[in-house]
């Protein structure tokens, strides 16, 4: 039975969807202005696995994102480049694109630009006017908080904190309340704008992310993910807004990811500590990347260092070291119980709110107890073929099948050679495997073989 922690009830709950197998899933996505960051990694993967076990459990996954492509801090930093914002948001976009790739986050059904969708944000904006829950004042519509007194209700709190992520000030001294956020901004010099019947100008930051869910997923649906900083302002306004349209809940299940910090500290561009995703990537392979970040319980804060990002490759090396061994084995002791065992404590603690370290835990203590066993054939085979099922929800193994059959050749005769301590010939043969576009690495229970 799957459980997930429900931000909004602060308890574990049955997943139950409002249509039977079909789920409606919407993440809040990226504000163009820059790279995206590791930061922005551990969100998308974190959900891009969360995503793939639903599907593994059978469930009917619709995966939205949207794209900030209008913003102050999209003009702003135009401006400091001199560039104009629609140039900088189509390149931040771009570059996201080519990071998730990077990453293997292929989940998303659907992104949906800001930008894309005036036509839905300015109806929003105009039923609020109408219901009375926005008014005007000089520099645009803005909400009226005072008219909703659930206001806080997912956060517990009204008021901003240090660790909130806040993409508009929205501090006009003529505004009714201290906490009323922009709806819609009237049209500044210089400045991006569409014309609409509620004036020249444009989108408000949480109204775009409610005009666009109402139009693909409608006006409930069933989970809302993003990282912490978002709870307060940005998603207690996106229930302000759609509640007060709707008069009935938002989203039935809230998930938010925990932050993500550089040698313990949070991550800054002024502290020197901002790490871009294709930066990482440099460094690390996509699959060491996910291997960390399934380290962590998605909920809980995780902190990017040397040490860890050692670890994680060092479990990802075991189980990939493990899967060659065992087609190897020729033994005969039948391991089918072992195997059963394996996907029901696998499956128990991914039910238990996605509990990826959990799940991890269980893989790496099947493994210490193969490796001490002579396995027969067909063990190796069902143990090959569930550590694929579990890929297709981790995307961390390293595919054999994707290696040439001469680089594995070669691998196996420079193992040979290190057994018999020919110590030049194994490094003449590591050379030879390189110059062909891969590098063998040694463990301590053989190799694996990657692509440069």
């Amino acid at each position: 039975m799957l459980k997930l922690y429900n931000t909004l009830t602060r308890r574990k709950e049955r997943f139950i969807p409002f249509n039977g197998k079909n789920v409606k899933f919407f993440v809040c996505g990226i504000t163009t202005n820059d790279y995206a960051h590791i930061g922005h990694a551990k969100t998308y993967v974190q959900f891009d696995i969360i995503v793939k076990y639903l599907r593994y459990k059978k469930y009917n996954v619709f995966y939205l994102q949207n794209i900030t492509d209008i913003d102050d801090k999209i003009i702003n930093r135009a401006k400091e480049l001199k560039k104009l914002p629609y140039e900088l948001a189509n390149e931040c976009e771009k570059s996201y694109y080519e990071d998730m790739k990077a990453l293997k986050i292929d989940s998303v059904n659907k992104y949906a630009r800001a930008t894309d969708h005036i036509n839905e944000i300015v109806s929003q904006v105009q039923r609020l006017i109408k219901l009375g829950y926005a008014y005007k004042i000089k520099d645009g519509y803005y909400f009226d908080l005072s008219k909703f007194p659930k206001y806080g209700k997912l956060s517990g709190r009204t008021t901003l904190e240090g660790e909130d992520s806040v993409s508009r000030i929205d501090d006009n001294k003529d505004k009714k309340n201290k906490g009323d956020f922009c709806l819609w901004k009237f049209h500044k010099e210089g400045e991006p704008y569409w014309n609409s019947p509620i004036n020249p100008g444009r989108p408000g930051w949480h109204v775009e992310d409610t005009a666009i869910t109402e139009k693909y997923l409608g006006q409930q649906y069933d989970i809302h993910g993003g990282a912490r900083d978002l709870i307060f302002p940005h998603h207690e306004a996106e229930i302000a807004q759609m509640e007060s349209l709707t008069k009935k809940p938002l989203v039935k299940y809230w998930m938010h990811v925990g932050f993500l910090n550089v040698k313990s500290t949070k991550m800054s561009k002024s502290l020197g500590n901002f790490i871009t995703i294709k930066d990482a990537l440099k460094k690390y392979s996509p699959e060491t990347l996910r291997m960390f970040f399934i380290s962590t319980h998605y909920r809980s804060p995780i902190d990017f260092s040397e040490n860890s990002l050692k670890q994680a490759k060092a479990n990802l090396d075991r189980i990939n070291n493990f899967l060659i061994n065992i087609k190897k084995s020729d033994g005969k002791k039948d391991i089918k119980l072992l195997i059963k065992k394996l996907k029901k404590d696998f499956i128990q603690a991914m039910d238990d709110d996605i509990n990826t370290p959990k799940a991890l835990a269980v893989i790496l203590s099947f493994i210490n107890k193969v490796n001490k066993l002579k396995i027969n054939k067909t063990g190796a085979k069902k143990t090959k073929e569930f550590f694929n099922e579990i890929n297709k929800i981790f995307y961390i193994l390293t595919q054999e099948e994707d290696i040439p059959k001469d680089i594995i050749k070669l691998a196996e005769e420079r193992l040979k050679a290190r057994t018999n301590k020919e110590w030049n010939k194994s490094d003449e043969l590591r050379n030879k495997i390189k110059s062909k576009g891969y590098l063998v690495e040694d463990t301590a229970s053989g190799y694996i073989i990657k692509k440069i």
